[in-house]
């Protein structure tokens, strides 16, 4: 609420203006009391702070009488269920006969979890007040046992003492009584606050009464109606402290003191000052009524005898008879209906524009909150599986086909590809054309220039290479393999040969130590590879499947697709196997490039040796020098005349014989092969990989989710449907959002009714 509660009621001294008396104001608070009835109706009020009158007290503090006094009837005094559940007076003046219909409200269940709203007519109308007291007692029997069919009780049927299905109930009896002489008026009877059980009484009794109590009470739109006794303590009565407690300046309790005819003699004066309002001050007053005496009620007085032995009672008993006259106001039922009538038609007139805001944030609210949740279950179980299995398989291979992504699936891979490449070129073999005697004086092999368009590596500029962003040149990993170790190991080999003839296996041997050099960065890739799509899956599936059922679906889909790319993985595992298997045995119909290679390394090697050295150098200053090019271009001239076509780095091959030219030879031949190997093998890997493990991964996969899932055959609708079932978290906050939107949509049906 916007205002203070004080603020939204009319003073105690508009009394005299606004009555019965006034057609205009009583039909208004007749349509206001209605509609606030109706809302009660939806159960809304679980939701919203409905304007209310509470009427709270201690155990015999004569609050049934008061009640009963207001509506007309008699309440049920037996004991074990009027103070089980609340009953709601609804009372309307009408120029007809007396008529009073009574109702079962059932908003919670036997576990006080709320439900939707049920109202249940409890019989027929009732016309002659007789009928009322019993109809309520079973009524309320009704409201105590819920699982029980309601028309065994309006039939008479009686549950033993103590077997209630439920000792409590925030469910609760309405009774919308009509008739000449009544006010318009709604209050609830709430139970008697009790102070403590018999030795057959339930001691939870006390706090279950109590709380009920608070629920209604603690509301800032709920008018408190305090009655308290005035033949006991006035600090003695709890219910006065709790009126207190949730109300504590008094701008919503109306104070009623009852029983004014057991004041004990001398203690008048305590109770005056309560109508004056000069203790326990309330802006709303204290007021005082007399109800008729337990030996009145045996003796069949009725209800206009009541009121008028009343008006007698406080116009002719002192101190009351001598009360100053505008005091008068706060004596007898009567005025203390129509004051209550009066506020409570206020309070409404003023709350409604606020329950409309208030509702529509609630309903906003109340839709987002249902929005958050995961989707509600499908209609067709076996249609909804297919659906989502066949978005999962078709982001699926869109994902292993390659997306224009940076962070895409195959952009990812191709960067362990490339690092693959550069592991395996690493393991070329170090050859180093001079003798080991000689390696404190030559610590590096120059670059191999024809290299240099082929590879990121052999390159003198590294420093200018990592500054534009490129990818530093790759270091050799192998030891240094000196010219003088390959000779001596060429003539290891030699068994029958003739002098001038070394065994291949010396070549083959090397290549073969290199070549078991490539399974490590193979099977590396392939482990990452595995382990990038096991990976994106993953998170394919949790997106596609997290959403469905308690988590079940996402589990066999998750174990099925990793069961299935194991199976891609495997054949692809395979594949490189066979991989290394042949390139375990050199071989090549690449004669070209192989003996190209060969060559440029035969040249290359031949160049840094030390005999060649200063011959070297000189043939590269006079190619580099324009003033004396001319010499070297004499040279490759003549040549060509002669029908040798040369370039000036094949000029190195006229240097005269080496006596290492058999080492040279080899070195050559094996640095030239693994040029052609490594380009095979790092091209077959990464392409095996992808057929067999990336693009692989696709092929099948829908009949094996088909299969696994077990969506195809007679139980197909049964076991989908179990796949789709929620958490039970899940169900009970749709099913408490569902019913909240309900009475809410209910509630605002009810309001764009109102024309006031």
């Amino acid at each position: 609420m916007t205002g203070t509660f004080s603020n939204l009621l009319p003073s105690t001294g508009s009394n005299g203006g606004v009555g019965l008396s006034d057609p205009a104001t009583a039909s208004q608070r007749r349509g206001m009391l209605d509609l606030i009835n109706r809302l009660r109706n939806t159960g809304v009020q679980r939701d919203i702070d409905l304007p209310m009158i509470a009427v709270i007290g201690n155990q015999s503090a004569g609050k049934s009488s008061l009640i009963e006094s207001i509506s007309g009837i008699t309440l049920p005094r037996s004991q074990g269920t009027c103070t089980r559940c609340p009953t709601e007076c609804k009372l309307t003046q009408a120029d007809t006969p007396w008529t009073c219909v009574v109702k079962l409200h059932f908003i919670t269940d036997k576990y006080g979890s709320p439900i939707k709203a049920t109202v249940l007519t409890f019989g027929d109308a009732i016309s002659n007040k007789v009928h009322v007291e019993e109809r309520i007692r079973r009524a309320q029997r009704a409201v105590l046992n819920p699982n029980t069919d309601y028309k065994k009780f309006l039939e008479g049927y009686e549950v033993p003492s103590g077997a209630n299905e439920v000792s409590f109930s925030r469910n609760y009896v309405s009774l919308e009584i009509s008739g000449r002489e009544l006010a318009d008026l709604s209050f609830v009877d709430l139970p008697g606050l009790i102070a403590s059980v018999g030795r057959a009484g339930n001691a939870n009794d006390i706090d279950l009464v109590k709380n009920l109590v608070i629920s209604y009470i603690e509301k800032p739109s709920c008018l408190i109606l305090l009655t308290v006794a005035c033949e006991t303590d006035f600090e003695n009565q709890g219910a006065h402290h709790l009126a207190r407690q949730y109300d504590p300046k008094g701008k919503r309790t109306v104070g009623v003191l009852t029983k004014p005819d057991r004041i004990p003699l001398g203690e008048e004066e305590s109770w005056i000052r309560l109508i004056r309002n000069e203790v326990e001050h309330l802006d709303n007053n204290w007021y005082c009524v007399k109800q008729p005496s337990s030996r009145d009620i045996s003796l069949g007085i009725n209800w206009m005898e009541a009121r008028k032995t009343e008006k007698e009672f406080f116009a002719g008993e002192r101190p009351w008879s001598g009360l100053d006259s505008h005091l008068h106001q706060f004596l007898g039922t009567g005025r203390l209906t129509e004051r209550l009538s009066a506020i409570l038609a206020e309070l409404i007139a003023r709350r409604l524009p606020e329950i409309q805001d208030e509702l529509q944030t609630i309903i906003i609210q109340a839709r987002s909150d249902l929005e958050e949740l995961p989707p509600a279950p499908s209609n067709n179980p076996v249609g909804e599986i297919h659906r989502v299995l066949n978005g999962f398989v078709r982001e699926l291979s869109e994902l292993l086909k390659g997306t224009p992504d940076e962070n895409g699936l195959v952009q990812t891979i191709r960067l362990h590809s490339e690092a693959f490449k550069r592991e395996v070129y690493s393991t070329a073999p170090n050859f180093l054309p001079w003798e080991q005697k000689d390696s404190h004086r030559r610590l590096h092999l120059p670059p191999a220039r024809f290299l240099s368009n082929e590879e990121n590596v052999d390159t003198e500029d590294e420093d200018d290479d990592e500054e534009l962003g490129l990818t530093p040149p790759v270091a050799l990993r192998g030891h240094a393999i000196y010219i003088d170790d390959v000779m001596q190991r060429a003539r290891n080999g030699r068994t029958r040969e003739l002098p001038d003839y070394y065994p291949f296996v010396v070549q083959a041997d090397y290549i073969s130590t290199i070549v078991k050099k490539w399974q490590e960065p193979a099977i590396e890739l392939f482990e990452v590879v595995n382990s990038i799509i096991r990976e994106r899956v993953g998170n394919l599936v949790e997106e596609h499947f997290a959403h469905l059922g308690k988590g079940g679906v996402k589990q066999a889909v998750l174990m099925i697709v990793y069961d299935h790319l194991d199976e891609a993985a495997a054949r692809a595992k395979q594949k490189i196997d066979w991989l290394l298997q042949i390139e375990g045995t050199p071989a090549t119909l690449n004669t070209h490039y192989y003996t190209d290679y060969r060559d440029k390394f035969l040249a290359h090697y031949r160049g840094c040796r030390e005999i060649n050295h200063n011959t070297v150098s000189n043939i590269r200053r006079l190619a580099a020098d324009r003033h004396k090019v001319e010499t070297v271009n004499r040279a490759l001239s003549s040549l060509n005349e002669l029908g040798i076509s040369a370039k000036v780095d094949d000029l190195t091959r006229l240097l005269p014989a080496d006596p290492l030219e058999v080492a040279l030879g080899i070195m050559a031949s094996v640095r030239g092969y693994f040029q052609v190997a490594y380009k095979r093998f790092v091209d077959m890997v990464p392409l095996a990989v992808d057929y067999e493990m990336v693009r692989g991964m696709e092929r099948g996969l829908d009949q094996a989710l088909l299969e696994g899932l077990q969506i195809t055959g007679e139980d197909a609708h049964q076991r989908c449907t179990a796949m789709l079932q929620e958490p039970a978290a899940i169900a009970s906050k749709r099913q408490e959002l569902s019913k909240k939107l309900e009475r809410l949509r209910a509630a605002r049906t009810e309001l764009k009714c109102l024309s006031v």
